[in-house]
Order: structure tokens, then C-alpha cells, then sequence
């Protein structure tokens, strides 16, 4: 595939890229450099070239290399299912689709054994039914199509926010308010493209609205309802207002919890409109047992 793009900022050819392309890492553009497969007035460049505002730069782009997704009868954790979508509560620890270094025990690999061909197809063979995602080890809800005519309705409730996402967390310190909102757009980050951040910068407009269940001395446990859905958004917009998620190496402290693998953070609710009919359906799930143990644990001693 070959793309194109006119700079109109003046910097290094590998980070203008990669900000004008979010969807290539920054590791892959160096790649492509290296490679010789990114040019400029017809002739390749390295990634210290720094072209003029107005140049215009060709990348030809290999096609990625294809996985072979196959099914397992991996045990599903199935809330609510039908003949249009399926509801499964995924625990902490899964990835949602096969990816380089995650080829298999992946939930996709799970529901193509639990539905076989009752998966729409619109995201094609990696993502099958996959409408939305939720971080590995973020644990709860999340809702899979199994045609093609459910996928676009639910992809469309996501993007006029009819689809409600709700979720839980445990994060540290205490806030101020007992609710508020943190309207702030999401991007990628600048200098490391495994992260987000809020930024003004090729962001997308991103909306959390929280509220306090708990409170303990250093922590806080909150509810947060998703209006936007943008990669990381909760863990993002927690750590910016100064609360990140416990757990949470990425946005927070670089030191892991003892006993807690990743973020506590819980997808609770779901609330969509049935695509068949328009109906309202809510699903819940409970705590996972790491959360009940992490609240646990601040009840009995008022610290993690």
C-alpha cells in the first residue's frame, strides 16, 4: 500500500510521520525507514532527514502479515445472549483480539468457539463481533455482534453515546467533590506511542463522568460512566485530574501493587438498544474476587 502525506510542520521525518499517522507506531515508521520505504522528492530518506512544510512524502506500506485465528474452547463467562449479540463478563488478564505476541487464548479465539460463524464480520478475521474493547487487564463487560446488521447498530449507539458503559475503580488519594466530569480530548502520546494523554494535539474529544461510592484514607472507590469511548479514556482521565487507577503502572505509580496484577478497574454496566428491535437491555456483573479483596483489604486497614 502506498500513502502519502504533505508536511506542514517543520521537524524529523520519523516523529512527523508518526504524528500525522497514529495508526503506525513509532517503532514501525523507523522500520519503514530503515527500509528505505519512505521517500521524499522521489528519493528515500532516514529518519533524521527533516523535510521543509510543503514536501511531500510517499510511504509504501507492506501489507501486514496475516494471523491465523482459530477457535478454543476457552470457558466463557456468557451475562446476556441472544440471536443478534452476546454479553460475556472477560476476567483480568485476557486480551480482547489476536495481535503480534497474543496469537491465541485471546476472547475472540473463545467466542468463535462458543458462536462458530454467529460473528459479524465488519472488523474482519482478527476482531470478528468485536464492537468495542476493553484493556487487558481491565476485567467486565463487553459486547460482541454476531451479524453484520448488529454491528453497524451498535457501533452507531457507541458514536451517538446511547450505547452506556459504566464502570468501577479503586483510585488513589481522595477526591475533593463526591461527583464531576472530566471533559478533556485523548490523544497519543508525543514521545511514547504505547500511551495516551490528553493533549489538543490529533486528540479526539473525550467526556468521563464520575462519582464517589467509597472512601478510605489515601484512596478513593468511584463509579465513572463512559460518554466517549476513547483508548485508555478512564485510566487517562483519572491520572489527570490527579487520581490515577491503583495498580496502574502506565498512568500512575511505575511500582505494581502487591498481590493486584494491573489496574483495578471493573466494567459493571452495559445498557444498548437491542439492534433487532430497539428495546432497552442492561446487563450487570459483580465485582471480580481481586476487586472484593482489594476493597477488602482498604475496609479493614484504610490503605492498599
Amino acid at each position: 500500500m502506498t500513502a502519502t502525506l504533505t508536511v506542514t510542520e517543520p521537524g524529523r521525518v520519523d516523529a512527523l510521520v508518526a504524528a500525522a499517522m497514529p495508526e503506525l507506531s513509532r517503532a514501525f515508521v523507523q522500520k519503514l525507514l530503515e527500509e528505505g520505504r519512505v521517500s521524499c522528492r522521489g528519493k528515500p530518506v532516514k529518519k533524521s532527514f527533516r523535510p521543509a512544510p510543503g514536501d511531500e512524502l510517499t510511504l509504501d506500506i507492506p501489507e501486514p502479515e496475516k494471523l491465523e485465528v482459530t477457535a478454543e474452547e476457552i470457558p466463557l463467562d456468557v451475562v446476556y445472549e441472544d440471536g443478534d449479540v452476546i454479553v460475556v463478563n472477560k476476567p483480568k488478564g485476557m486480551v480482547v483480539h489476536p495481535a503480534p505476541g497474543h496469537a491465541d487464548g485471546t476472547l475472540v479465539n473463545a467466542l468463535l468457539a462458543h458462536c462458530g460463524e454467529e460473528l459479524s464480520g465488519i472488523n474482519g478475521v482478527l476482531r470478528p463481533g468485536i464492537v468495542h474493547r476493553i484493556d487487558k487487564d481491565t476485567s467486565g463487560l463487553l459486547i460482541a455482534a454476531k451479524n453484520d446488521a448488529a454491528h453497524r447498530s451498535l457501533a452507531a449507539q457507541l458514536s451517538a453515546h446511547t450505547l452506556s458503559r459504566t464502570y468501577e475503580c479503586v483510585v488513589m488519594g481522595n477526591l475533593r467533590e463526591d461527583s464531576g466530569t472530566v471533559d478533556a480530548p485523548i490523544g497519543r502520546h508525543p514521545t511514547d506511542r504505547k500511551r495516551m494523554c490528553v493533549t489538543e494535539k490529533n486528540s479526539k474529544p473525550a467526556v468521563t463522568h464520575w462519582q464517589v461510592l467509597e472512601r478510605f484514607p489515601g484512596f478513593t472507590y468511584v463509579q465513572c460512566r463512559l460518554e466517549t469511548g476513547r483508548t485508555h479514556q478512564i485510566r487517562v482521565h483519572m491520572a489527570h485530574i490527579g487520581h490515577p487507577i491503583l495498580g496502574d503502572t502506565v498512568y500512575g505509580a511505575k511500582k505494581p501493587v502487591p498481590g493486584l496484577e494491573g489496574q483495578c478497574l471493573h466494567a459493571r454496566k452495559l445498557r444498548f438498544l437491542h439492534p433487532a428491535d430497539g428495546r432497552p437491555v442492561e446487563v450487570e456483573c459483580p465485582l471480580p474476587e481481586y476487586f472484593l479483596e482489594v476493597l477488602a483489604k482498604l475496609r479493614r486497614s484504610g490503605g492498599a
